[in-house]
């Protein structure tokens, strides 16, 4: 049933510690989980297997974790919780290999240090589809009965398991041998000392920055994307390393810079990956990529002769795919990268660690691999900006790009060659500026609203880094109503020839 408060987004669901997320309805959310488990036909959820639950570094997670274990314990489903702090991947990890019905991680991942939430992870080790997601949500505010007597809940090291399964997964004598230096940040979350933990082991030169643990998160907000990972790339720079590689608040999603203290964006780091695993793994299967995400991946893998699934926003729907073929990788926008032969969940970590083993693999710097793939595959510069803005304003703005059609000239008098609705609008623009440029990227621009957010997104891609500035400065003027048609061309059609 609908709740005023509790809803679930492409992975989860957030909410303001005190305001929304209280104590009271965690508990309704916990249960929510229980009564879908109980009423579960699939042998891999049934509620003997029990649940795995897991926190983050964030205010009173542990204690909200405990809650939903008292909860979902008092229904007679057995819990296994998390005994310390606790990155996403690795309780995505015991679930699957434990055999567990399910599992809850308290974490909001990047969002800022006031939110906190619940992610659901299904028994396959990834995040719940959007059709377990529903049944769920049609479980809030259920009654569930309570069991004659409350099962155990046991304190479990999730940790170890998965630190073992991600170095196995990687080239650590490679990495050890490379002679890099590299820049470890946490941002004060989940991650802390676990990779610095590795390359201490292996001998490998570093420095870390924010591995302790900070419900605040000062001076940032846990994501790996500008402006928070700045303090990352002037410890680079400062300490002549040679990458810097970054974890969110819940170490699922990936950020870097390079040796210049410049800011790798997770698309570069994605085709950075990917033309690595297709080059020298020679693993099998398709690849995924999200609708927000660069069409650079679309040209590695036509050179690789590799099928390419474009989806929705979200990394629920790269799980989809992992479980209806055969994926070599997946990928979004925000940094999550995962590898079905891994895991089907997105994991920081582990693309750290393979980052470290690309570029001892092919003795390069971070930079030199990004500059590498900009040369073969043409430029291709992105950017994105968040729009805290109203819902009326942004239900407002998403109606009006609705209605724009190819042949208008809207957007820095770009004119609209396709229109793509898949998950949100997107925009493919004919940029004059691509004619000059050899192997020119397609030029696009996306405006997506938040379902549960008031909340407007609006990225691009383009050939240059001045076009992308220029289109997402008239898709801001847009989403706020302009009527500058001097500057954005919004609606108009081009004239014709007298």
């Amino acid at each position: 049933m609908a709740h005023p408060v509790i809803k679930f987004g492409t992975d989860g669901w957030r909410g303001l510690i005190a305001r929304d997320f209280t104590f009271d309805n965690v508990a309704i959310a916990a249960r929510a989980v229980a009564a879908y488990l109980h009423a579960s036909t699939n042998p891999a959820e049934a509620p003997s297997r029990g649940i795995c639950i897991a926190y983050d570094s964030r205010f009173l997670s542990n204690e909200f974790a405990r809650t939903c274990a008292e909860v979902i314990a008092a229904t007679g489903i057995p819990v296994r919780l998390a005994r310390e702090i606790t990155p996403t991947p690795a309780l995505s990890l015991a679930v699957r290999d434990l055999g567990a019905a399910g599992g809850i991680m308290i974490t909001s991942s990047h969002n800022p240090y006031q939110w906190n939430g619940v992610k659901y992870k299904a028994y396959f080790g990834g995040s719940g589809s959007p059709a377990i997601i529903a049944q769920i949500e049609s479980f809030l505010g259920a009654p569930v009965p309570a069991a004659a007597t409350p099962a155990p809940i046991e304190l479990v090291d999730f940790i170890t398991p998965y630190m073992a399964a991600i170095q196995a997964f990687a080239d650590l004598d490679l990495i050890a041998k490379s002679g890099f230096k590299f820049a470890i940040d946490s941002m004060y979350g989940a991650g802390r000392e676990l990779l610095s933990g590795v390359f201490t082991r292996l001998g490998v030169d570093h420095i870390q920055i924010r591995g302790n643990i900070d419900p605040n998160f000062p001076g940032i907000n846990p994501e790996p994307i500008e402006p928070h990972i700045r303090a990352l790339g002037e410890a680079v720079v400062a300490n002549h390393c040679q990458a810097g590689l970054c974890t969110d608040g819940d170490a699922d999603r990936i950020g870097a810079t390079d040796e210049h203290g410049n800011f790798v964006d997770p698309h570069k780091i994605y085709s950075v990956l990917l033309s690595w695993v297709l080059k020298y793994k020679g693993w099998t299967g398709d690849v995924t990529r999200a609708f927000n995400t660069t069409k650079m991946l679309d040209r590695i893998c036509a050179k690789y002769g590799r099928t390419l699934h474009e989806h929705g926003i979200g990394f629920k729907y790269v799980v989809d795919y992992m479980q209806e073929r055969e994926i070599v990788m997946g990928g979004e926008e925000s940094g999550g990268i995962g590898f079905q032969r891994h895991l089907p969940e997105r994991d920081g970590m582990l693309n750290a660690l393979l980052l470290a083993n690309v570029m001892a693999q092919e003795n390069k710097t971070l930079g030199q691999l990004v500059a590498d793939l900009q040369a073969e595959y043409g430029e291709h510069q992105y950017g994105r900006i968040d729009l805290h803005i109203p819902d009326d304003l942004k239900n407002s703005a998403i109606a009006r790009a609705r209605a724009l059609q190819p042949g208008d000239v809207a957007f820095a008098g770009m004119k609209i060659l396709k229109v793509d609705t898949m998950d949100g609008v997107k925009f493919y623009l004919e940029n004059p500026q691509a004619a000059t440029k050899p192997n020119a990227a397609e030029t696009w621009l996306l405006l997506r609203a938040s379902g549960t957010e008031p909340l407007m997104r609006i990225y691009s891609e383009s050939c240059s880094t001045e076009s992308v500035t220029k289109l997402l400065a008239a898709a801001k003027q847009f989403a706020l109503g302009s009527e500058d048609s001097q500057t954005l061309g919004c609606g108009t059609k081009p004239a014709k020839a007298t």
